[in-house]
């Protein structure tokens, strides 16, 4: 069964760090482009950041560029988005998901696989 699976939400103080992990199971994740998406209440889904099935492509949302970087360790199956100096806005429950095109995952923010999200809270 092809499962992602996120974890390193929590709550952290503005200014502060996490560090989101999604383990692909089932599948090897390294052949897929990953996404990193996010769904605030009542607001629409947002394109975070993606990589390419070779690590070499990112991309990043402009609200987040500067302060998120996403990476892949093959090795693990995982990819991972440090996010530091979170602000309040980043209030969110995070998503991964994979696809085999990269443009349909980072461009048209479609994929076949999603992850079931974790929750973040900056507040003080």
């Amino acid at each position: 069964q092809l499962q992602l699976v996120e974890s390193g939400g929590g709550l952290v103080q503005p200014g502060g760090s996490l560090r989101l992990s999604c383990v692909a199971s089932g599948f090897t994740s390294g052949n897929y482009a990953i996404g990193w998406f996010r769904q605030a209440p009542v607001k629409e889904r947002e394109g975070v950041s993606c990589i390419g099935a070779s690590g070499a492509s990112t991309n990043y949302a402009d609200t987040v560029k500067g302060r998120f970087t996403i990476s892949r360790d093959k090795t693990k199956n995982t990819v991972y988005l440090q996010m530091n100096s979170l602000k309040p806005e980043d209030k969110a429950v995070y998503y991964c998901a994979a696809d085999l095109n990269y443009s349909r995952i980072c461009v048209s923010f479609g994929a076949d696989y999603w992850g079931q999200g974790t929750q973040v809270t900056v507040s003080s």
